[in-house]
């Protein structure tokens, strides 16, 4: 039996604050009473609205295992450390020209890039304190309406039913972005806040399947709760989990290039619109991951192609993340595990 935490289920009460949000508080496109008061209230866990960036060759603080999640625009990348985001859930930021916030969930562990201009103007969203489905629920400052992570949407507020562009995004290794971003600029511990960032605050919830301190609903037990795996979002939604690809590999798949590498800890999926089919995995520094055997054709991270037919073209990257497959298994209730 999964353990819950007792304080989210005492008396069965539900903790709403007022959104203040003319008279659309009590009204959400999601189950309200499975809307949960995570404890710090909004803002309790703040945001970074004014991060700080260094270049990959001056960040000391990161062991090599470490997680970090990064966006991907313009051909150049930026790094968010998870030792960070543990402790702060957002980051609003700018990038090439575009208005983002670096969201990241813990207890799903799901990181996703949203795009701060919403309805016209740019707002900066922060921690709400709610959670749904264990997940994150931001809030933006402009409104004051709630935003749930994974589903992408606004599901209470002024902004209800609303959806939210975001960015590619990849999560790896400290080590495997190095290889791959090395010009990278990646944020740094000078958030402006005072917080332990070498220690992670939610003691043994990644490695305890059993640990599930929110309740999900449905929640689906086809794989470990805790389990990474890599979501492709669409009509039917389908994971793969990152055990799967061993030392690298390319699934072709629903008219989409899913390449990955348990070995270097990422995955990254495309919309195969160009119908390519005879590409390899092929990573060790740089942002090539995929070539054909005979090295003439040539993939990068980004979905650049060079060599070939398609040379020049570029590759659309699939709407997908990765994440614990119990966030899978509650949000996508017909999700598909690929075998």
């Amino acid at each position: 039996m999964r353990n819950i935490i007792p304080i989210i289920i005492l008396s069965s009460i539900v903790f709403l604050y007022s959104c203040k949000n003319k008279g659309q508080e009590n009204i959400w496109s999601i189950p309200s009473d499975e809307v949960l008061d995570g404890g710090p209230g909004q803002d309790g866990i703040p945001s970074v609205d004014n991060p700080e960036f260094s270049s990959v060759d001056q960040i000391d603080f990161m062991e090599e295992e470490e997680l970090i999640s990064g966006v991907l625009i313009n051909d150049k990348a930026k790094g968010y450390p998870h030792g960070i985001l543990n402790w702060h859930e957002v980051v609003n930021d700018d990038f090439e020209n575009t208005n983002l916030a670096m969201t990241y969930c813990p207890l799903t562990g799901t990181a996703i890039v949203w795009d701060r201009s919403v309805n016209g103007s740019v707002t900066e969203f922060g921690v709400s304190g709610l959670l749904y489905n264990t997940n994150l629920i931001a809030y933006d400052r402009n409104t004051e309406s709630n935003w749930s992570q994974i589903q992408g949407a606004c599901v209470n507020g002024e902004l209800i039913d609303q959806r939210i562009e975001t960015h590619p995004v990849i999560e790896t290794t400290w080590s495997t972005w190095k290889k791959l971003f090395p010009d990278a600029q990646v944020m740094n511990t000078n958030t402006g806040f005072s917080r332990n960032y070498d220690r992670y605050p939610y003691g043994d919830y990644i490695e305890n399947h059993d640990y599930i301190i929110f309740p999900l609903n449905p929640e689906d037990n086809s794989l470990p709760s805790k389990e990474r795996v890599f979501g492709v979002i669409g009509e039917q939604t389908k994971v793969y989990p990152l055990s799967d690809f061993g030392l690298g590999k390319i699934i072709y798949d629903q008219n989409r290039i899913i390449i990955g590498s348990q070995e270097d800890n990422f995955c990254i999926a495309f919309e195969n619109d160009l119908g390519l089919n005879n590409l390899e995995f092929s990573f060790s520094n740089g942002p090539i991951i995929a070539s054909s055997n005979d090295g003439t054709i040539q993939l990068d991270i980004y979905g650049n192609i060079s060599g070939g037919t398609f040379d020049g073209q570029r590759l659309t990257h699939a709407n997908a993340f990765t994440g614990y497959w119990l966030a899978f298994g509650s949000f996508f209730p017909d999700v598909e595990i690929y075998e």
